[in-house]
């Protein structure tokens, strides 16, 4: 926890420097709810008089707050300047297609300077170009949809050479090709909206911890390099969303099955000395689809949400499919009903967060044929009174029902009270173009199960150019896959060219 001191001390020095600045803060009074609130927000377009509702709880946000990626960002290249009489008129009259193609070029790399890192994990890890495209299109005043694809090839596997490495981690970390957020959306009626294809669903209020954020997996192969908000991997999803008067509901059938995507046999980040047992997904379609629903409201200073989902369990548990020798298994999830509720709480510069979710039909390896309940609380406070600066503290408990002290022995490696914090202080400088971010993240109290500290600086050379550089320090766990992450500690450079 020595880097973890130094990384607070840090901190500390910074606020002290920002203190001048909480007064000026103060003297500009309350803020606008609008301004402060990032919890549930919901940009599904349903006409102007929908702008105040759609303020507050949805799904699928890149700020972390609980709104569909499809606003303002998405409508780019759509918008028709309409004036005068022609206003009356246009919504009744046939649009021509509206076509753009957008894109992102990035270039990431890696150096890893823990001494204890074992070849090929010393110096450079990754480097790696990756582009993104995305194919847009308005059919008309009410409808619009989009195509979105991201590939990457990492060249660091041919410069090192491509026999240093596992089968395992060629296959997940040297290429890849994916389909992205695909969708068409539009309005049936002014009351009722339509989302269908593959898309992100954020629940709740909490930025760095997930609670009632259940119905996106995360792309964990390399954790703590970047923000939860771009580790969030989409899924195909039939979307309704019906608004009265402040509230949302929304119903959600989801047929594709997708899992979290975890650090593989022979990545500096795989702490076993044997492959995981292979994967047994259930079958896609209508036969196993999964359900969800949400009710959200957005009120004067405060939201309110509350999530149901009838899902298969992200984490999963091994099961044998033979008596051997060798005893072979494969890797099951659970199908888990979830119950929950989040709400945040405006107050001046403060922003108060809370969220609950209980869990059930959950299974682990070590209890075979027995099912869990699970109750997992969290809350936090957000403080903006700073100059172009916030400060949050997130925290998350994970309680098991019925606990059995097997479950504490490899594979499960689960105790009774899995308990979770983050602290993460932003600061913009040179007009906002400038965001330095520290962001501590630990699994106990006392980061018995792990931890990692990020500094990063991102500066915005133009409007289309970014670069984003900084270091990732790593503490090892108890168990887990934070076991031996210690080794890890890397730094970090993004060049990033949007056309």
């Amino acid at each position: 926890m020595n880097r973890a001191l130094f990384i607070a001390g840090i901190l500390i020095v910074m606020l002290c420097n920002f203190h001048a600045d909480v007064s000026m803060g103060q003297e500009n009074g309350d803020q606008n709810v609008d301004d402060i609130i990032e919890g549930f927000e919901d940009d599904a377009s349903a006409g102007d008089d929908l702008e105040d509702l759609m303020q507050g709880f949805g799904d699928g946000s890149a700020e972390g707050s609980a709104t569909t990626v499809e606003g303002d960002e998405f409508l780019e290249g759509f918008e028709e300047d309409v004036d005068g009489p022609r206003a009356e008129t246009s919504a009744q009259e046939k649009q021509p297609p509206s076509w753009s193609l957008k894109g992102e070029f990035a270039v990431t790399s890696t150096y890893n300077f823990a001494p204890e890192a074992t070849q090929p994990w010393q110096g450079f890890t990754m480097l790696r170009p990756e582009l993104e495209l995305t194919l847009k299109n308005r059919f008309s005043d009410r409808w619009q949809g989009q195509i979105s694809a991201r590939g990457f090839y990492d060249t660091i596997y041919v410069v090192r050479g491509r026999d240093e490495y596992t089968q395992q981690v060629l296959d997940d970390y040297e290429s890849q090709l994916l389909l992205e957020d695909t969708f068409i959306q539009g309005s049936i009626t002014d009351h009722l909206d339509t989302k269908i294809g593959r898309q992100i669903v954020v629940w709740g209020t909490l930025d760095n911890l997930r609670v009632t954020d259940v119905l996106n997996p995360l792309d964990l192969r390399q954790p703590g390099l970047t923000d939860i908000d771009d580790l969030r991997l989409p899924v195909t999803i039939v979307k309704f969303d019906y608004y009265f008067g402040n509230w949302d509901l929304s119903a959600m059938a989801i047929p594709e099955v997708r899992f979290s995507m975890l650090p593989v046999f022979g990545s500096d980040f795989y702490p076993f000395p044997i492959p995981r047992p292979p994967e047994g997904d259930p079958d896609e379609g209508f036969g196993n689809m999964q359900y969800a629903a949400a009710m959200t409201g957005v009120f004067s200073g405060w939201d309110i949400g509350f999530y149901w989902a009838n899902i298969y369990a992200d984490q999963s548990y091994a099961e044998p499919v033979s008596t051997g020798p060798p005893e072979q298994f494969v890797r099951n999830h659970p199908r888990t009903h979830m119950l929950g509720t989040a709400a945040n709480l405006a107050l001046g510069n403060w922003l108060l967060k809370a969220e609950v979710a209980g869990f059930n039909g959950l299974r682990y390896t070590n209890t075979p044929r027995i099912e869990y309940v699970r109750l997992d609380i969290g809350g936090g406070v957000e403080y903006s009174g700073f100059k172009e600066a916030t400060l949050s503290l997130e925290m998350v408990n994970r309680h098991i029902f019925d606990y059995r002290r097997v479950l504490l022995l490899p594979p499960d490696e689960i105790r009774e009270n899995e308990f979770q914090w983050s602290l993460r202080f932003m600061k913009d400088f040179m007009n906002d173009t400038l965001t330095l971010t520290l962001l501590a993240s630990s699994f106990g109290i006392k980061a018995d199960d792990g931890a990692f500290e990020r500094l990063d600086a991102e500066y915005d050379v133009t409007d289309a150019m970014s670069i984003r550089g900084g270091v990732v320090f790593y503490q090892s766990g108890e168990k887990g896959l934070f076991q031996g992450i210690g080794a890890s500690d890397r730094l970090f450079l993004v060049f990033t060219y949007s056309f």
